[in-house]
């Protein structure tokens, strides 16, 4: 695993912010981090980043340690704060400029390139910058670095919906040349879109990890039930997750393949019928909810 935590766990005074945290993420992954306020994750970014000292447990990048071996694991990321801090009085070519020359092999033409592609005034100084334009320079300044792992946390917010396309485009593209992405966000169709995979985060604790590619061949289907609900067939049992509501209205959740699963649907008394994808959102609100 290019990034492994081993049951990190943090605690502030009284206050437990992770517990006994263990996920890995292979070379060429890409990440996505999921959980509402208070759930965990910008500690756990800290703690990869080496900001902070785990109370218990271990996190490594490369196989080095991220706290004890901080420089030199920062050496190996570009980091994206969910808070973008730029120099207030540089324009935003100065600011590009800097990044490029503490990062080898100091390519400012790159750096620009991903500016431009942002469509990005880099002739504008900081402080006169909207959020979205600071956004932009920030993620400039991040994907733009040679970095073989990329650590974003809410990378598309402040941005219009082109410009979120075009962030999308220059993540499948890190992933294409091998690098590793961690992609923290709470927009989860984006997440859906960019990541291999998700993990959640409720209170502190990992409660779930999903292969987006698993879960696009899932499906919901929504009916009504014109009649007795026969038992199960023996394939299907175990697999299916059946919710009647409402009196008559009937969910079901399938794992996979709908072709199968067709023969028994045709034989039930089931009018009003509509099949979805079962996406991101149904997993999230699973744990969630309330």
């Amino acid at each position: 695993m290019y990034v492994e935590t081993q049951a990190i766990t943090k605690h502030y005074g009284k206050v437990t912010a992770l517990v006994d945290c263990t996920f890995g993420v292979p070379a060429g992954e890409v990440l996505g981090l999921l959980g509402p306020n208070g759930s965990g994750k910008t500690t756990l970014l800290r703690l990869l980043l080496g900001f902070l000292r785990p109370t218990n447990g271990t996190a490594t990048i490369d196989g080095l340690d991220c706290y004890t071996q901080s420089l030199q694991v920062r050496r190996r990321l570009s980091y994206l704060p969910g808070d973008v801090r730029l120099f207030r009085r540089m324009r935003g070519s100065g600011v590009l400029d800097f990044f490029a020359r503490i990062r080898p092999p100091g390519n400012s033409y790159r750096f620009r390139q991903f500016a431009e592609r942002l469509n990005l005034d880099l002739s504008t100084r900081v402080a006169s910058m909207s959020t979205g334009m600071r956004q932009k320079l920030g993620l400039a300044a991040t994907l733009a670095a040679e970095t073989p792992l990329l650590v974003l946390d809410e990378p598309t917010s402040h941005l219009d919906p082109s410009i979120r396309r075009e962030i999308n485009a220059m993540v499948a593209e890190a992933k294409q040349a091998g690098r590793t992405v961690i992609f923290s966000s709470h927009v989860l169709s984006e997440v859906e879109e960019v990541c291999d995979r998700v993990v959640i985060l409720r209170a502190g604790r990992l409660v779930h990890s999903q292969v987006i590619s698993e879960l696009k061949q899932q499906h919901r289907i929504h009916a009504k039930l014109d009649g007795p609900l026969p038992p199960i067939p023996e394939p299907y049992r175990g697999q299916l997750s059946i919710q009647q509501h409402d009196g008559n209205q009937m969910t079901i959740d399938t794992p996979g393949e709908l072709s199968g699963l067709f023969g028994w649907l045709s034989t039930l008394p089931l009018s009003e019928v509509t099949i979805q994808p079962h996406g991101l959102r149904a997993v999230y609100e699973r744990f969630h909810a309330e």
